[in-house]
């Protein structure tokens, strides 16, 4: 039996029994034996393992000293998490790890049978797993009795708060003991958190395992420039190419999922969709087809990004770019758990190439950018899988050497081995055709000194005329005059009438209004008054209009 130091021997039989031989940073961090008795506030990115974390971390305050769960009519641990899937999931990792321990558990989560859930908190749960609004509605009802409560563990708590549980959370926690222990797993840890944990933990020590993390090291970045119409044809291209086991689209909205659902079903995709306005039951059959094999491709919004688990999860496709850091790190992070490898492709239209520039940067990912698989790429990957198929290499029995034998001497060899490619392509989508794109390259950017808004330069500040040589020129004249000025320096200034001047600079006429108000000032003049103001006809002036105007 593998020895795990510091875990209580009865959960180190189920790890055992489960396979672990290694436990990951954050498992190994959260066991030290100065955090056994005290409040955590745990930084640990997606995929890290930290369900086991903190199971193994309340064991020993949930077990007694044979290892064995306590008779208990209430509660005795409390897990909030953010969505349905993460909190289902945390309660399936917990049930093989406490199950040598005699722990009964109970769900709470939206979209379930509430009445069930009452049933089985009457029954008595030890361990109690939900999502914050259930949980507040059992503990109105009576039906959720946190008097015993010994741990709190509050997963993705950053989540939580952008999806606006905090009242709930302060709620729930309101209604437990102030002798408990409170756990906090976060990705981030943002001053929202903070006031939640010095409020809620007393003495909270901080774990962060970011700079031990390594799941995001086993996927592979991918940033790929497409044309403005040219998203989803891209991501059939991206699928086709990689044929992956299972591979998940996120979407920005559900109008997105639905549409492309129903595209993907008519170009012969085995597709699910995973989106919050599907009932619980519609969400855990599309994971459960997911499992099992019956589809292949899973198209859904962020209400995937935490929690969901799939062990045959090979590539993550971002539809949309995220909005933020933590988004992309949490859809990706889908893939490449576990040591396994995994792909994570970007769709980047040529608008959003400097935002997701930005946003790889600050997220601390190094991605490859290039073009997306072109429809000969996707036909040559195509063949290089039809000539390395297992079925073509795996032994056959005399009889179906016998039947060979028949059909090669029926319709020869090469139809027999046409014949086998139209059955392997029978149920392939043909590729789209992408428009021819250039490929975005970072680096070429880097030194580029950044510019203003304003037609490529600084916003307001006139350019100085430049001449080839790169001497500044004075603007040319309007009238270029072919004489020299000298000849006629003593010639003295002559005034030249209007017709001898060009056409384009011959005086205008007067308006008739203005020779009518000249004349009517000449009049006033002679007759010794106030010449008029304003108008000719004695109105009144632009001033006092705007003040009479102003007035009303």
């Amino acid at each position: 039996m593998t020895q795990f130091l510091g875990v209580v021997p009865t959960l180190a039989d189920a790890l055992t029994e489960r396979g672990y031989t290694k436990l990951t940073p954050v498992q190994e961090a959260v066991l030290d034996p100065d955090f056994i008795a005290a409040d955590l506030l745990v930084s640990a990115q997606t995929g890290s393992g930290k369900t086991v974390a903190f199971g193994l971390n309340m064991a020993p305050s949930l077990l007694d000293e044979d290892g064995q769960m306590p008779r208990s009519d209430k509660p005795l641990a409390l897990i909030i998490a953010p969505t349905r899937e993460l909190a289902l999931q945390v309660k399936k990792e917990l049930q093989w790890l406490y199950r040598p321990a005699g722990a009964f558990f109970a769900s709470c989560v939206g979209g379930m049978n509430m009445s069930e859930e009452r049933k089985a908190l009457k029954r008595g749960a030890h361990i109690v797993v939900g999502t914050p609004g259930r949980l507040r509605d059992h503990v109105d009802r009576g039906s959720l009795d946190l008097s015993n409560l010994q741990v709190a563990v509050l997963d993705e708590a950053d989540e939580m708060l952008n999806m606006g549980f905090s009242d709930d959370m302060e709620y729930i926690l309101g209604a437990a003991p102030t002798e408990r222990r409170t756990l906090m797993f976060s990705a981030t840890v943002p001053r929202g958190i903070e006031r939640l944990a010095k409020k809620y933990q007393r003495n909270a020590i901080r774990v962060n395992t970011k700079a031990e993390a390594s799941q995001h090291l086993d996927i592979e970045y991918r940033a790929l420039t497409v044309g403005p119409k040219d998203s989803e044809n891209a991501i059939i291209n991206v699928l086709q190419y990689f044929d992956a086991k299972n591979a998940i689209v996120f979407c920005a909205t559900r109008a997105a999922v639905n549409r492309m659902v129903s595209r993907f079903n008519n170009r012969g995709f085995k597709v699910v969709a995973l989106s919050g306005e599907l009932s619980q039951s519609e969400r855990t059959h599309a994971l459960q087809a997911m499992r099992s094999g019956r589809a292949r491709v899973c198209i859904a919004t962020d209400v995937a990004a935490r929690g969901l688990d799939l062990p045959d999860l090979e590539l993550v496709i971002h539809a949309d770019i995220p909005k933020n850091k933590e988004i992309l790190l949490h859809r990706s992070g889908r893939t490449g758990r576990a040591g396994r490898k995994g792909t994570c492709a970007i769709i980047v239209p040529h608008p959003a190439r400097k935002r997701t520039e930005r946003l790889l940067r600050d997220a601390n990912i190094e991605a490859e950018w290039a073009n997306p698989p072109s429809a000969e790429n996707v036909m040559r990957k195509e063949d290089e899988r039809l000539m390395n198929d297992p079925n073509l290499s795996k032994k056959s029995t005399d009889k179906e050497y016998a039947m060979a034998d028949a059909l090669i001497d029926r319709y020869g060899a090469q139809q027999m081995a046409a014949a086998y490619i139209h059955l392997y392509r029978a149920n392939k989508s043909s590729p789209e055709e992408l428009t021819s794109t250039k490929s975005y390259d970072p680096s070429a950017h880097e030194d580029r000194p950044r510019r203003s808004k304003g037609k490529g330069r600084d916003f307001g500040k006139k350019r100085p005329h430049r001449g080839q040589d790169g001497s500044r020129r004075k603007p040319k004249a309007r009238y270029e005059s072919t004489v020299d000025a000298g000849d006629y320096a003593d010639v003295p200034p002559q005034n030249t009438d209007a017709s001898d001047r060009p056409n384009n600079t011959k005086k205008k006429k007067p308006h008739k209004k203005k020779l009518a108000r000249a004349a009517a000032r000449e009049a006033a003049k002679a007759k010794g008054s106030k010449p008029p103001r304003g108008k000719s006809k004695g109105g009144p002036s632009g001033a006092k209009l705007k003040r009479k105007k102003r007035n009303k």
